[in-house]
């Protein structure tokens, strides 16, 4: 099958299980800013970071970004054809791993970090990137939470997920700073 179906030609798109809906659905908006949050993980992950840790960890963020675009996707009338198809919500247990990570990273800090950051003075480029995937992350769970608004009965883990993954990510940006100040990596 191609991927040039032209099928979005007419400014339509499917969510899961073939529901056409406008382009500017709410879920496809969200389901591309999640994309794109990928997308920023993905030059996360090949700029070097110093704290090689981060790597593998990233990975795994990016798999369940799959996850969590896989339940905006899917219109609640076909909640109970996405259950039965195999497939898994965002998780608990998923926004524990990210505040876990986040717990390990800032307790590297002996200070609180004050005040902004400003992405890039410190001339790290895995910093930089991780401060676009944060902003990239924010306006994700931004559009997630306005999916919630429009239907209370969703899973609220993805919101919960994001909102982690952002404050994750900008502890991570901070760290990359502080190891590129020091000129060490860790390991």
């Amino acid at each position: 099958m191609s991927i040039t179906t032209q099928r979005g030609d007419d400014g339509e798109t499917d969510l899961l299980f073939s529901r056409r809906v406008p382009k500017t659905h709410p879920r496809v908006a969200a389901c591309g800013d999640i994309d794109e949050l990928n997308a920023a993980l993905g030059l996360v992950r090949v700029s070097n970071p110093l704290d090689p840790s981060a790597v593998g960890f990233i990975a795994g963020v990016q798999k369940d970004l799959f996850v969590l675009m896989g339940e905006i996707a899917t219109d609640p009338a076909d909640r109970e054809r996405f259950e039965k198809a195999g497939f898994s919500p965002v998780t608990a247990g998923m926004v524990e791993a990210l505040a876990k990570e986040a717990r390990r990273v800032e307790s590297a800090f002996a200070e609180r970090f004050m005040g902004w950051a400003v992405p890039g003075a410190s001339a790290n480029v895995c910093s930089a990137y991780l401060d676009l995937a944060r902003t990239i992350a924010r306006r994700a769970e931004r559009a997630v939470a306005g999916i919630l608004e429009r239907d209370d009965s969703l899973n609220r883990e993805p919101l919960r997920f994001l909102n982690r993954l952002s404050d994750l990510l900008w502890l991570l940006a901070r760290n990359e700073n502080a190891l590129a100040a020091r000129g060490e990596t860790e390991g």
